[in-house]
């Protein structure tokens, strides 16, 4: 436990110390929630920028100013106070709609009044995760089926079969048409290109009740509910053919409207928990994972996120001029310069030739572990060993000391000296030895729930460790790669970088152990 808390506090201070340095080739982000937590929706004007909206679980917000100041719009009542998702509902941009815990919202007059026209018929459906204004419909996903209006919300369709009874997370189509769309649930993945008249499913997934995921196991208390591997989908403006699916193991896409996947390559991504996609007008593919946001180019992912101390990452929208919007536990952010312009000059084919002496990024995150002894082979040997255990009898001795006879007369005697006296006797002792065995141990016992705990918690532990490790190791190497690029004479610049370098050097070591220092050659940084 002393060595869990050392890592922990080590993990604590490298991320409050990696964001120090300026770097000019990473995007830089900027608050602009004004001190709000919680951020859990976007939705930006895209003819007017400077007009925002974000929802969080103390309602509505609203800006006029690009987020310099915001006023409060919207609120519910009770518990359950969560905005899961914000769109407009006209090409006008005048009417809103919100999705949230307990109900659909509509404004009609750019969020001055409020009305609640979805509201379900138990707790389940009040629960609206998502929607979509698509070709004058409506589609609403809620934990108890997807529901479709096509009279602005005043009737509502349950949609047959799996669909209108299943956790539905996300959904996606064409604004420019309202065909194909898109429906993610826990099951799969459902088109229809017929005004919701029919659905076929075109990505199945297999949910269960155990919550393996583990990132979601907080959000997700209730014991009943079901887990899925899909997260999100996402479709090309550009390629309305072309579909996006971001799964706990990865991201999969289709240019077939769904009719065949293929996995996108994942390095880069810290994590194959992707949890949120978004697909700009030139068909570029972001990703945020629970702790990072990437940039898909060149059969590889970048982080954007370095720079960025947001906590959880709840959700990633695009902006108008090649911006981003991150919303986080930590409140509202915003990039502050282009994207694009930052990917284009920081591309570089192959490892400079100064670095090619540099330990690779597994073998450092692989030292992490084994020092951090979070190694995922532990936990395969914990319950190898658990399952021996049970083969394992358990041993008890049995002593019987019988003292009947301990004490006798001797007599019978008349000429015998000490006749008639008391006499000790032997000591009459019995032993056993009893082995015995509890076959139940071989199916199930204590010791395998104590090891499915402590794994939840050494997984949760190798998670934070890699991240940091990751953030760490490339920071050095962009680091490096400036300092090479600087002219002989810049001696500050020299100066700061060099000290910036032992200082990730000196972070990496604490966290593998020293073996960072004996991986690279002397002479360098």
């Amino acid at each position: 436990m002393g060595k869990l808390i050392v890592y922990l506090g080590v993990i604590a201070f490298v991320v409050l110390a990696s964001f120090r340095l300026i770097l000019a080739a990473e995007v830089v982000w900027e608050d602009i929630g004004d001190g709000h937590l919680n951020v859990s929706a976007v939705l930006v004007d895209p003819k007017k920028p400077q007009n925002i909206y974000f929802g969080s679980d103390q309602g509505i917000f609203q800006s006029t100013d690009s987020g310099k100041n915001w006023s409060y719009v919207f609120s519910l009542k009770g518990e359950n106070r969560s905005i899961n998702s914000l769109v407009y509902g006209s090409p006008s941009k005048d009417s809103l709609y919100a999705a949230t815990k307990n109900g659909l919202f509509y404004s009609p007059d750019k969020s001055n009044s409020w009305k609640r026209i979805f509201q379900g018929q138990n707790s389940s459906e009040k629960d609206c995760l998502s929607l979509a204004v698509l070709g004058g419909r409506i589609y609403l996903a809620t934990k108890g089926g997807l529901f479709v209006s096509a009279d602005l919300g005043k009737s509502w369709k349950r949609q047959a079969n799996q669909l209108g009874y299943s956790k539905v997370l996300a959904i996606a189509g064409d604004l420019k048409t309202g065909s194909p769309v898109y429906a993610a649930c826990i099951e799969g993945v459902f088109r229809t290109e017929n005004n919701s008249v029919s659905w076929d499913k075109v990505f199945s997934a297999h949910p269960a009740e155990n919550g393996q995921d583990q990132e979601f196991q907080e959000e997700d208390k209730e014991e009943e509910e079901l887990f899925s591997t899909i997260r999100y989908i996402a479709i090309d403006p550009q390629d309305p053919g072309r579909v996006f699916l971001a799964t706990s193991s990865g991201i999969y896409q289709s240019f077939n409207k769904g009719n065949s996947w293929k996995s996108i390559p994942d390095q880069g991504l810290n994590s194959k928990e992707v949890r949120f996609l978004a697909i700009n007008p030139n068909s570029q593919i972001y990703a945020a994972t629970s702790s990072g946001i990437y940039i898909f180019q060149e059969d590889k992912w970048r982080d954007l996120s370095l720079r960025l101390v947001s906590g959880k990452i709840n959700g990633l929208w695009l902006g108008v001029c090649a911006d981003l919007f991150a919303a986080s536990s930590k409140g509202l952010f915003k990039s502050q310069n282009d994207v694009r312009d930052e990917i284009s000059a920081s591309q570089n084919d192959g490892k400079p030739g100064f670095l090619g002496s540099e330990p690779e990024i597994a073998a450092v995150q692989q030292a992490a572990m084994k020092f951090a002894e979070v190694e995922p082979e532990k936990i395969r040997q914990w319950r190898i060993k658990a399952a021996k255990k049970a083969w394992l009898p358990q041993i008890s001795l049995g002593l019987n000391r019988d003292t009947t006879d301990l004490w006798h007369w001797e007599s019978g005697s008349t000429t015998k000296e000490l006749d008639d006296d008391l006499r000790r006797g032997r000591d009459s002792l019995d032993w056993d030895v009893r082995l015995s065995w509890n076959l139940g141990d071989l199916v199930w016992s204590d010791d395998q729930t104590s090891i499915d705990v402590r794994s939840r918690l050494t997984v949760q532990l190798r998670n934070d460790i890699l991240d940091e490790v990751t953030k760490i190791y490339f920071e050095r190497i962009r680091l490096k790669t400036e300092l090479n690029a600087l002219d002989i004479w810049d001696k500050n610049k020299i100066r700061d970088k060099e000290l910036r370098i032992l200082e990730l050097n000196a972070y990496l070591d604490a966290l593998t152990g020293g073996y960072f220092s004996r991986s690279i050659p002397k002479t360098t940084g």
